[in-house]
Formats: C-alpha cells, sequence, structure tokens
C-alpha cells in the first residue's frame, strides 16, 4: 500500500475515533435525510455548527420521523473494536418538515408519495375528493395516531398518473413551483414601458445570438471589431438591459423574485418572467434593442482579457445563429449559403480568440471541467408523448458562447468589489477533505489506480485528463461530480473552487436567473448615483435563491426520472430491444445500483437475481458466499429490464441470461 494512501485512511480513522469516543446514550439534535431503502442520516447542529460527520440511522430505528425533519436522536454505542461511523435511533420528533405532499391514490386507500423518500405507504381517511384510483392527490399528512401507520387527508385531486400534464402538475404541486403568468398578467407585462438611461448606441456593430435551435428567449449576444492595434480584439458581450423595465420592488420584480429562475421541465418550460415580456425585452434579429454590454479587449496571440467596460447599448442584432450550425462551421468551416462573408470572418475570428481565452484560463486557473453527458427525456405535453431521450454533450459552439460569458462575468463580479457596489456573487466551496479522501479509497479499491489528491484542480485535472474514454469515465466523473459541494450564491465575493475564481459574479442570463437581474439593478442604481440595495439585503437574497435554485434543479430531476421510467415502461410493454450495458456503480447488502449509461438513470439489481446463488457485502462489492463470483463497483455488466417499481421510483434490472 502507498504511504499516500495510508496516511489518508490514517486521517479518516482518526476522525471516526475523535467523533464516537464519546458515543452511547448521549442525546443530539439534528436534521434527518432519508434514503429510497428507508434508512437515514442525522447532520447534528448545535452552536458550534453542523458535524462533519453523519449519523446513520437504521430503518427500524427511524421511528416514524420524515425526510427533512428536525429530530432528537440518542446515540447507540460502538459494538466491539470495529468503527463504522456513528449510528443511533430517533427518540423524537422536534418538528415536521412539511405537513403536504403529492401521492398517488392506490386500491384500498393507500398512498404512495411521489418523494421516494417519504414513507413507501400511506393511508388516507376522510373524503376522497372524487379521487379514484391512479389519481394524483395533494395530501395533508395527519398526526401519527400511536400505531406506527402515517395517515393523510385528500386536499385535492390533480390529475391522473401517466399522463404527461398531470405527472408535470404533480412536480409542480410537490416541489411548490410557482404557476405560469396568466394572461392578465402577459397583458400587464407587454404594458411596462423602459426606464430612461445614458447609452451608447452600438447598432454599428454586428452582433450576433447563438442559441439552441429550439430556444425562446434570446439574452444575450455577441459582436468582435479589431483592437486599438493589430494584437487585440474587442469581443462585445450584449446582455439584455432586463432592469430597464424591471425597477426594484415593481409587481413583476417581486414575481421574478419568488420565482428566482426558470424552471425547465421536460416538456414545459415556467419562465421567471411573463413570456410576452420575455419576448419583447429579448434581443430580436433585425430589430433594435436595449442591452448592457461589457468590452473584453483580448490580446489574439495570448487569449488574456487585457481591459475591460461596462455600458448601457443600443444595438442591433445583426443574425440569429445557432449551435448546430456553428458547430458544423467550427468542424468543416462551411457555412450556409445566406452567411456573408464578413459574418463568416467574424464567427471564425470569434473562434480562434475564444479558443485561446480557455487555454490561458486553464494554465492559469486550472478550472474543473468535468464533461458528463446529458440525457433528456424528449416529450410533447399536449399529445401525451414520450418522444425518446436525447444526448447532450458540450462541443466548442457552446464553449464559444461560454467563455466570453464567463469573461463577463468575471469583469463585472471584480467592478462590484472594485466599486465597493453591493452585489451576489457566484461561489463554490473547496471540497471537504473526508468526503474526497473516501472518493480517492473508492476508486483504489474498485478500479485499481490512484486518483492522487482531487482536492488540488491541477491535480483533478491530471486524473480526469487520464481517464480512458470509455463507459466508466462518465461513472467515476459522476461520483466525483457527487464528492464535490454544490455551487451556490454569496453577498460576498468567495472561491468559485471550479472554476479558479474569487470575484465571480451572475450577469448573463437576466431573463432567467433572479441573482442576475439583481446585479443589474444594483449597477443601474449605481450608473444613475441612486441608493442600491445594502449588503444584508444581499445576503438575505443569497440564501433565498440558492435554496430555489436547488428546488427547482430536483423538480427537474424528479420529472426527468418519473418521464424516464414512463418510457422504460412503454419500450417494455411494446416488447422492444431489452439489453443494456452498465456499470456497477455501488454494492449495496439488497442488491447492486447500475449506471445505465444510454439511459441517464441508475437501475437496480436486486441481489437475489445475481447469479451464482447467496451473496454477501464486503467493502465495495458483492461477494459469493460458496464460490469466487464477484460484483464490485466499476465492473461493466449486461442487463435486461424487468420491472419499474413505481413505489421506490426505480427501473429494476435483471443479468442477461436471467
Amino acid at each position: 500500500m502507498k504511504k499516500t494512501k495510508k496516511k489518508r485512511l490514517q486521517r479518516l480513522a482518526d476522525r471516526r475515533k475523535q467523533r464516537t469516543e464519546t458515543r452511547g446514550g448521549r442525546a443530539v439534535e439534528g436534521v434527518i435525510s432519508m434514503t429510497k431503502s428507508g434508512f437515514g442520516f442525522v447532520r447534528p447542529g448545535g452552536e458550534n455548527g453542523p458535524s462533519a460527520e453523519d449519523i446513520f440511522i437504521p430503518a427500524k430505528f427511524v421511528n416514524g420521523a420524515i425526510d427533512g425533519d428536525l429530530v432528537r436522536v440518542e446515540l447507540l454505542p460502538r459494538i466491539g473494536d470495529v468503527d463504522r461511523g456513528p449510528a443511533g435511533r430517533v427518540r423524537e420528533i422536534l418538528s415536521r418538515s412539511k405537513s403536504e405532499f403529492v401521492a398517488e391514490l392506490l386500491a384500498g386507500g393507500r398512498l404512495r408519495p411521489l418523494d421516494p423518500k417519504l414513507p413507501e405507504d400511506v393511508f388516507l381517511h376522510g373524503p376522497r375528493k372524487g379521487a379514484v384510483k391512479g389519481d394524483w392527490l395533494k395530501v395533508r399528512l395527519d398526526e401519527d395516531r400511536g400505531d406506527g401507520e402515517f395517515y393523510a387527508s385528500a386536499e385535492k385531486v390533480i390529475g391522473k398518473t401517466g399522463v404527461i400534464a398531470s405527472d408535470l402538475d404533480a412536480i409542480m404541486t410537490e416541489f411548490g413551483l410557482e404557476a405560469p403568468y396568466t394572461e392578465e398578467e402577459n397583458a400587464a407585462a407587454m404594458a411596462v414601458t423602459p426606464r430612461k438611461i445614458e447609452r451608447a448606441d452600438r447598432t454599428d456593430l454586428a452582433a450576433v445570438t447563438i442559441d439552441p435551435v429550439d430556444a425562446k428567449d434570446f439574452d444575450d449576444a455577441l459582436s468582435i471589431r479589431p483592437g486599438a492595434d493589430e494584437s487585440s480584439v474587442i469581443i462585445g458581450v450584449h446582455i439584455s438591459d432586463v432592469a430597464a423595465y424591471i425597477a426594484p420592488k415593481s409587481r413583476f420584480d417581486r414575481a421574478a423574485g419568488k420565482r428566482s429562475f426558470s424552471c425547465y421541465l421536460p416538456g414545459r418550460t415556467l419562465p421567471m418572467l411573463p413570456a410576452a415580456l420575455t419576448k419583447k425585452i429579448s434581443l430580436q434579429a433585425g430589430q433594435d434593442s436595449l442591452a448592457h454590454t461589457v468590452f473584453l479587449t483580448v490580446d489574439k496571440k495570448t487569449g488574456r482579457v487585457i481591459e475591460t467596460a461596462r455600458e448601457h447599448s443600443l444595438i442591433r442584432v445583426a443574425a440569429r445563429l445557432d449551435y448546430e450550425t456553428v458547430q458544423t462551421f467550427c468542424d468543416t468551416g462551411k457555412a450556409p449559403s445566406g452567411w456573408s462573408g464578413a459574418l463568416k470572418k467574424d464567427i471564425r475570428e470569434l473562434i480562434e480568440v475564444t479558443r485561446k481565452m480557455r487555454a490561458f484560463r486553464a494554465a492559469r486557473e486550472n478550472f474543473i471541467d468535468l464533461p458528463i453527458p446529458e440525457i433528456r427525456v424528449v416529450c410533447e405535453e399536449a399529445a401525451n408523448r414520450i418522444d425518446g431521450l436525447s444526448k447532450k454533450i458540450s462541443r466548442e459552439s457552446e464553449n464559444l458562447v461560454e467563455e466570453c460569458m464567463l469573461a463577463a462575468n468575471s469583469a463585472v463580479g471584480n467592478e462590484l468589489v472594485e466599486k465597493g457596489i453591493a452585489g451576489l456573487f457566484r461561489v463554490h466551496p473547496s471540497p471537504d477533505a473526508e468526503k474526497i479522501a473516501e472518493f480517492c479509497d473508492m476508486i483504489e479499491s474498485s478500479f485499481g489506480f490512484t486518483p492522487g489528491d482531487v482536492s488540488d484542480r491541477k491535480n483533478c485535472n491530471k486524473f480526469v485528463a487520464g481517464l480512458a474514454d470509455d463507459p466508466v469515465k462518465p461513472v467515476i466523473l459522476s461520483l466525483l461530480l457527487r464528492a464535490m459541494p454544490r455551487a451556490g450564491y454569496a453577498a460576498k465575493a468567495e472561491l468559485h473552487f471550479a472554476l479558479g475564481k474569487t470575484r465571480y459574479s451572475h450577469f448573463t442570463s437576466p431573463i432567467r436567473r433572479y441573482p442576475d437581474l439583481l446585479v443589474h439593478q444594483q449597477l443601474w442604481n449605481s450608473d444613475s448615483r441612486v441608493r442600491t440595495r445594502d449588503r444584508k439585503t444581499l445576503e438575505q437574497w443569497a440564501v433565498y435563491c440558492s435554496e430555489a435554485e436547488e428546488n427547482n434543479d430536483n423538480a427537474y430531476y424528479a420529472a426527468s426520472d418519473r418521464l424516464k421510467l414512463r418510457y422504460l415502461e412503454n419500450l417494455l410493454d411494446a416488447g422492444a430491444d431489452n439489453m443494456y450495458e452498465g456499470v456497477i456503480v455501488k454494492a449495496l447488502s439488497s442488491g447492486l445500483q447500475v449506471d445505465i449509461g444510454e439511459l441517464g438513470l441508475y437501475g437496480f439489481v436486486p441481489r437475489e437475481q445475481l447469479f451464482g446463488g447467496e451473496f454477501h457485502r464486503s467493502g465495495y462489492a458483492l461477494r459469493q458466499n460458496r464460490g469466487k463470483r464477484v460484483y464490485k463497483t466499476g465492473d461493466f455488466i449486461y442487463l435486461r429490464l424487468a420491472r419499474i417499481d413505481h413505489a421506490r421510483g426505480s427501473a429494476i434490472f435483471v443479468p442477461a441470461g436471467r
């Protein structure tokens, strides 16, 4: 065993020993996080903040707690000399995390919650509000009647399960997403007129938008022109001047703040601003638009951003481009017949300069790039049809736009700090040492190689670059991503670990992100010499927006997973090809969690379905009791879809040949 691994494992053991020496009968309070398997973890909280290690709660000791509850836990004594981390039993539920949730009505008055972390069986009592078996219901959780069962009363019927519109309505209700704007609100939004501010006329610049083919809003455009000398160019990053239309504390500012983000569910978009207003303030081709522009002077040879400047502007978008067309131009140099010679020259120069900018940033900031493909559900809500799955990967056409947006966000973040303007910053904490150590231990044990210190960006990039380009790579990258903390917002400029930046703000998407709109409003007030929001107010918005973003993400994942399961069930019923290649992600005592790359979801293989009789869990593997067969993390396995377990929100697979 290498010395580095010995030291890392010893540090883990020392930490756990320190935390468990006083265990046994001591009570602590904290929030419980439940798993689909019925057990949970409690993160203690006290005067000194949350503990670095969670307390494991076996399913038999959950005692009626549900995900997110504040509970009092009695720590269990350590058994023998083996320390598997602290464990405990819930003694008291101090407060419930939620009183209302969404569930499907089953036969016999049973309810199956949409959230798989809630109890699998809840019983409905009282009037059904007209609900029948198979309906989605919004229900209210009643207090435990003392028999250990959960009961709930019906609040309203949402719709029939298995209908895309109803499934999405159920997701919206469960996650508390705001309903789409009404026609009255759209009409009122169209009547909003822009505020006045000193504005530079930049309609002479040949600005272009580059977006997905089916984009509905256009909040950014790019232009490029020669710099002061032959060694530089000036890239214009033109952002829709949303603050001109949305003043602080106005009607639609309050509405946008409450939503915080546009939410993109499969087949349904919930815009942060009314759709009519979004269209009105988008940067539409062929018309004059109000913009908030950041100019980047870039060294053509090195890609270094030499100088930045910001102004409110009037622009005219010369052409609307899409990622597919620009990507073809990147790959082949071939452009559509409608592209002028000047447009081809501008796009070619943007490609060359942003490549240099990305290379310069990689060398200087060692940003972390995890190329994990995303598998999206393609569906038509109105037709109640799931058309299939699509694979999204980052390409150079997207990187071109992203590079310019990153530079503009950095320029604005730096200006906020330099001028002392209260703002919101995008932050990403450094990885937790223990989680990284556990990740490294798993990779070494399962895959047989050493990641090194991936909490250092340079080493992390070296590790990622060294991975073979095979189906295991996305699995390892996903595990690495899970070991990293979540990014969020703060009112103080702090480290963004993944980007390697310390003064980074969100400025470039004010149509769909409220943090960006807040920054635009702060800059508008500062430019107009009007009082801006104070730091304390921005701190509150940072917390609210971070939580709203996470909730939106969870809603998207829940909707995506549910529709993927419906899609798989349809394929199964239709007798379609039913063979899949998977990579084992985790060995559980009950079976295997497997990453099905082509589906973009985790499947489950029950232990009793494995070839070879009885198995037991050992480290990161299931080992045959009487034999040498082993199923371990990182192994390939060929599978057949057996059924969809709607109760646990999971696809159940069996090894090919079963």
